[in-house]
């Protein structure tokens, strides 16, 4: 009797736990997304699919369909190829400035996607230091800038996993005659598969809804199904086209983060730890190829931040600092209704209230999907409720944001001109990258910890603040960080949502980016090196207070 009592209050707990993040979910994400699909299904007020069967045979969206599918696999082959070098080299070799090329690497990952397409516009314009390999506005460009954003993701995933690994298993295959290759091949690569799955997933995924860089540097020539939806949407109206790729994209982001989470074993990369915490050694001759490597990747990594640096120096007739002076200033013409100065404040103050929500809500969802249950029905709830949390991964930024226009516009949830709505779209786009970095920091805990806890008297409060905090506080540092850099960059809702008295400073970077007007491009330039650099900058902090912590994507 006492084991069903305990399990019903288990059970309790988790609805208790739950109660916000559902209903939060609810509103401001299964309504608008349901409101912007059911937009594209319905005709006439009847349902309609026919229609929706007949935007799926289109021309244009078999070519935005095999851009997505082959521009993303290549994307995600070559960041796998390059990064698991990088990991290895990162995070098994020993040698001075380690941890500062770690950061290094995850600058780009944090940096704004529309920063990120201007650097490589800047990088591989015809006036720029590789216009002679004539890239500019080609599939190789939106490629490349798919590597550059990603490589962190396998770099930190896999190398967090590499740099757990036992040693003693490999050394013990040498001993027994196998060579380096054999030890890699039959040793080290099956350890370090679900760490390569699970970052090239990731990867996939985040190539598959690529937005900004897409927007950026493909223009209306090539699109992804996110591009897609926002120019069916803004320039055509054509929402029967654009739910029919959102279900589309629903469908198959779902299939493969179902996918992902099957080939996952039950430890988790990021936090599998050897019996020896540093299992790293000097770097020894065998290791020249994959240092070469290492730092011709980097190079790389460096190309397009300093080409966007350098050409925002350069002004007419030299050097100076006019691109800068003109931030705080308006003349970049009647579609930009407020300097770039007050538009990154209106970034900080949207960003800040974003993370408070992500944070919160992320917190009570990895508390929720890392207990435990004993009863078969609880385990498959939470494991649903696990999926469900995650679906915003699943549907396009811009889907949500047109989503939120067509749904919360009429009593009792007329919400169009609250100056919440931006925050919350945000904080619901960040909240898959927070619970999955809390969420395996808080299933290593020993549920025992938190029985004994329990039995000793402790509160349901007691045992948070006494067993789960002094494990997740700098996990949860680096969420908020990821989640603040996120909600700064975020690009795909906001640009929808954003009032045009009020834009954040992405919009605002890509308002100038479309204008032919070179002091326009200029003033883009140092924007971009602006909210790079505060977004990098608060990345940088947030690493240093979370020295020595778990790092997770």
């Amino acid at each position: 009797m006492s084991g069903s009592a305990g399990r019903a209050r288990g059970g309790l707990g988790i609805a208790a736990l739950a109660a916000l993040p559902l209903l939060v979910l609810g509103v401001f994400f299964v309504l608008p997304v349901a409101g912007m699909v059911g937009r594209g299904f319905v005709t006439d007020g009847r349902f309609d699919p026919v229609a929706v069967l007949e935007v799926l045979g289109r021309p244009r969206v078999h070519r935005v369909l095999w851009f997505t599918v082959w521009s993303s696999l290549l994307a995600t082959a070559v960041t796998v190829a390059l990064g698991l070098p990088v990991a290895y080299v990162l995070h098994r070799l020993r040698f001075p400035g380690r941890r500062l090329l770690r950061s290094f690497v995850l600058m780009p990952f944090v940096m704004p996607t529309v920063v990120v397409g201007v650097a490589f516009r800047t990088l591989l314009a015809s006036s720029g230091p590789l216009g002679a390999l004539h890239l500019d506005g080609t599939p190789a460009a939106i490629v490349a800038a798919m590597v550059f954003f990603n490589l962190a993701v396998v770099v930190r995933t896999v190398g967090a996993l590499w740099e757990g690994l036992d040693r003693r298993r490999e050394e013990a295959a040498a001993v027994l005659g196998a060579s380096p290759l054999q030890v890699l091949r039959t040793v080290t690569l099956p350890a370090l598969l679900p760490g390569i799955v699970s970052a090239a997933s990731v990867v996939f995924l985040f190539c598959a809804t690529s937005f900004g860089i897409v927007l950026t540097l493909g223009g209306l020539r090539y699109a992804t199904v996110e591009s897609e939806i926002y120019l069916l949407t803004t320039q055509f109206l054509d929402l029967q086209a654009a739910a029919a790729l959102s279900v589309l994209q629903l469908v198959a982001v779902s299939l493969l983060l179902y996918a992902a989470r099957r080939t996952r074993t039950g430890r988790d990369p990021a936090l599998v730890r050897a019996a020896a915490r540093d299992a790293s050694r000097p770097v020894g001759r065998r290791d020249v190829a994959v240092v070469a490597v290492t730092v011709v990747v980097l190079a790389l990594v460096v190309a397009p931040l300093a080409a966007l640096v350098v050409r925002s120096l350069r002004v007419p007739g030299g050097w100076g600092l006019d691109n800068y002076r003109s931030l705080g200033r308006l003349g970049a013409g009647d579609s930009v209704l407020v300097p770039v100065s007050a538009a990154l404040g209106n970034s900080w103050r949207v960003a800040v209230d974003a993370t408070l929500l992500s944070m919160l809500l992320g917190v009570l969802v990895s508390l929720v999907v890392t207990r435990r249950p004993r009863g078969g029905p609880a385990r498959r709830a939470v494991g649903v409720l696990d999926g469900l949390f995650m679906l915003p991964l699943g549907v396009s930024a811009v889907t949500l944001g047109f989503g939120f226009l067509v749904t919360l516009d009429r009593p009792p949830l007329d919400l169009r001109g609250s100056v919440w709505l931006v925050p919350v779209a945000q904080a619901l786009v960040a909240l898959p990258l927070v619970v999955r970095t809390l969420a395996p920091v808080l299933g290593s805990v020993d549920p025992r910890q938190r029985q004994a806890a329990a039995s000793l008297g402790a509160s349901p409060a007691r045992v948070l603040l006494t067993v789960d905090l002094p494990v997740m506080w700098r996990p949860l540092l680096a969420a908020t960080g990821f989640a603040f850099a996120v909600s700064l960059g975020e690009f795909g809702a906001t640009s929808f949502l954003a009032r045009p008295e009020r834009p954040t400073l992405p919009v605002v970077i890509y308002q100038l980016v479309s204008r032919p007007d070179p002091s326009s491009f200029g003033t883009a330039l140092a924007a971009s090196v602006l909210l790079g650099a505060v977004t990098v900058a608060v990345m940088t902090l947030v690493e240093r207070l979370r020295l020595g912590s778990v790092g997770a994507f």
